[in-house]
Parts: structure tokens; C-alpha cells; sequence
């Protein structure tokens, strides 16, 4: 029987658009991202004075083309500064008996791998063999540097499946009541977090609960902007988020690549996006001496007030729903209750498989 005969088979294959799209989804988002990274005016610098250094830094310059922005600085304190600020990826030591590149691997560790590849041949016409120094090395517990990534996954899972429950199963409450349960929900799932990084996995030895609150503010800007497109989207609220906060988020957030390896859009996307707030501060809590913390928290705040105005809006246009279902006949209402509910079901289904 053709589908257009069987309300059950066009049920299915409605449903099935849902999953499709997101293997198209993040197909896109993930080999676009970290298929094939190539540096893009990577920042490094070489150390040294007068003539000399700025013959190098310019030679270096000139093979690399585009991939790399290459500076002199006079001190190898002053590279180290810049290191610390995040200003530069790598820093080349001339005049040395060994050859040094100075890095700081808990900012990428990828990065650092690409600076390495590029200054190892430089120093093998040396003759010597390449010393890397790493003056901000992530804690023995994350030793690729890449577990605040995967904190973030962690977070993030927690609170846009939450976000089925509290949009769908959840519509009957009062919009207080849900605002709170947003607000309670992502504080638990930020201290979940808390707990895997800290006494857990040992990814953070200090600053625990600065990075509680940074979890706490991402998570509920996600639940607040979900369960706000809630009422406009229903059962495509779950492919919604997962782009916004999966296949655009993961992406660009900085965990595996940073923005000098990746391609001009994600790059672009990392300036604003939450995730690359959470990491990045994470970062600079943990390792960077706060450096540009606070405008990473303010990213993150950003998103949270982008959140409260979505789930505002949501909460009006919900009301006016309701009102116009109470217009309505009974057997129209409780028809379409019937419905929501189905969808509902169905819904919080797809949010647990992903």
C-alpha cells in the first residue's frame, strides 16, 4: 500500500527525516571541521635580536605563506609572556647551542603539533635535535590536554536532552515552575561536570568550582533557548538543538582544533559560540592565570540572556496556544492533546538515542 494510503507508514517515514538529517548534519559539521586542518596565519614568533632574527623570521615567513604570522620578540621572557596570554603559538630560539621552541600545550595540543612539525626541520639544519619547552603543560590527568573537550560533551548532552523532557513532558507546568526546574536541572548537570573533573578524572586541580559556575551558566543558557523553541518546533526541537549545540558547537569550540587549523566559518564561529566560551574559559582558568576569562564568561552570560528571551517568547506564545485550545471543542482539544502527547513520547525516544 503507497504510503500516502497508510497513515502508519507516513508516520514512520516522517519520523525517519529526523535521524537522516542529522547523519547529513553532522557529516557536514564534523568532517567541514576536523577533517583536514591546515594552519591559517597561525601566530609564532621568533627570539632574537638585530638583523639576524629578522632575516629568519621573514624566511620563515616566506615559505610558509599564509599559514603562519611570524614576529620577532627580543627576549625569551617576553615569548614566554606572550605564550601566557595567549598571543602566539610557539616561540623559536636563535643563538642557542641547542635549538628550543617554547610552547604552551594546555591551549591546543594539536597546535603545538603543527608548530613542532613546522620548526623541527628548521632546527635539523642545525644539526641538533629539536628541545620543546612547554611552559603551561595540562595536568597529568589530561595529559592530550583535550579532556575539557570532552567535559563539554558531557555538559552538553546533559542539558539538550533535558531539553525534551522540559519542553515536551513538561508543558503542562506553570512557566515559573519550568524556569526553575532550568535552572535547577542545569545547575545538577553542571556539577556532574564539577564532579568528572575534578575528583573524578583529575582534569582540574584547582579552580573546581569557578569551572561550576562557567558549566552552570552554559547548560542553562542551552535548557532556557530549547525549551523556548520548544513551542514553536515540538518534535524537530531535538534535530534543533543538536545543531546548535553539537554539530555548529563541538565543532568550533576549540577541543580538538583551534581556529588557526580550521576553515574560515567554524574559525568565525568560535568568536561568539558558547561552546568555545566554556573551553576557552576553562582554559584560562585552569591554566592561562584567568587571561581574558571574564570575556569568556560574558560569552557565555550572552547566550543565557539569549536564552531567557527565547523561553520568554516561548512562554507567551504558549499561553496564546492554550488559550485558543480552550476556545476550541472538547473532542477538537483532546484530539490534539492526544497528539502531543504521541509526540511527545516520541520525542524524549529520539533525545535518549542520540
Amino acid at each position: 500500500m503507497p504510503a500516502a494510503h497508510n497513515p502508519a507508514l507516513r508516520h514512520v517515514l516522517t519520523h525517519l527525516l529526523t535521524p537522516l538529517l542529522m547523519c547529513v548534519g553532522m557529516g557536514f559539521a564534523y568532517l567541514g571541521a576536523f577533517a583536514a586542518p591546515e594552519p591559517h596565519h597561525l601566530p609564532v614568533a621568533v627570539v632574537g635580536s638585530g638583523a639576524e632574527a629578522k632575516v629568519f623570521a621573514q624566511t620563515v615567513k616566506d615559505k610558509a605563506g599564509d599559514a603562519l604570522d611570524v614576529r620577532t620578540v627580543d627576549t625569551r621572557a617576553t615569548a614566554i609572556d606572550q605564550l601566557r596570554t595567549r598571543n602566539i603559538d610557539g616561540a623559536y630560539v636563535l643563538g642557542a647551542k641547542t635549538p628550543e621552541l617554547i610552547v604552551a600545550s594546555a591551549g591546543s595540543d594539536t597546535t603545538v603539533s603543527v608548530v613542532e612539525k613546522i620548526f623541527t626541520p628548521v632546527a635539523a639544519q642545525q644539526g641538533e635535535p629539536l628541545k620543546v619547552t612547554d611552559v603551561a603543560p595540562p595536568v597529568s590527568g589530561d595529559s592530550t590536554g583535550q579532556g575539557l573537550f570532552f567535559l563539554l560533551v558531557a555538559v552538553s548532552i546533559g542539558s539538550y536532552a533535558s531539553v525534551a523532557v522540559l519542553g515536551g513532558a513538561g508543558a503542562a507546568l506553570r512557566t515559573r515552575t519550568r524556569a526553575l526546574l532550568a535552572a535547577g536541572v542545569s545547575g545538577v548537570v553542571a556539577l556532574i561536570g564539577a564532579a568528572f573533573a575534578g575528583p573524578v578524572f583529575h582534569l582540574a586541580h584547582t579552580g573546581l568550582w569557578g569551572l561550576w559556575g562557567m558549566a552552570w551558566v552554559y547548560s542553562a543558557g542551552i535548557l532556557l533557548i530549547g525549551v523556548g523553541l520548544h513551542t514553536f518546533l515540538k518534535r524537530w526541537t531535538t534535530l534543533a538543538v543538536m545543531v546548535l549545540f553539537v554539530m555548529l558547537n563541538f565543532t568550533s569550540s576549540g577541543g580538538v582544533f583551534r581556529p588557526e587549523l580550521q576553515n574560515g566559518f567554524f574559525a568565525s564561529l568560535h568568536a561568539f559560540w558558547n561552546g568555545a566560551g566554556f573551553v576557552e574559559g576553562a582554559r584560562s582558568l585552569l591554566y592561562f592565570d584567568h587571561y581574558d576569562l571574564g570575556r569568556y564568561v560574558w560569552t557565555l552570560v550572552a547566550w543565557l540572556a539569549v536564552g531567557a528571551v527565547v523561553f520568554a517568547v516561548g512562554a507567551v506564545a504558549g499561553h496564546r496556544q492554550e488559550r485558543a485550545l480552550a476556545a476550541a471543542a472538547t473532542p477538537v482539544k483532546d484530539a490534539a492533546n492526544t497528539e502531543e502527547t504521541e509526540e511527545t513520547e516520541e520525542e524524549l525516544e529520539e533525545a535518549v538515542g542520540v
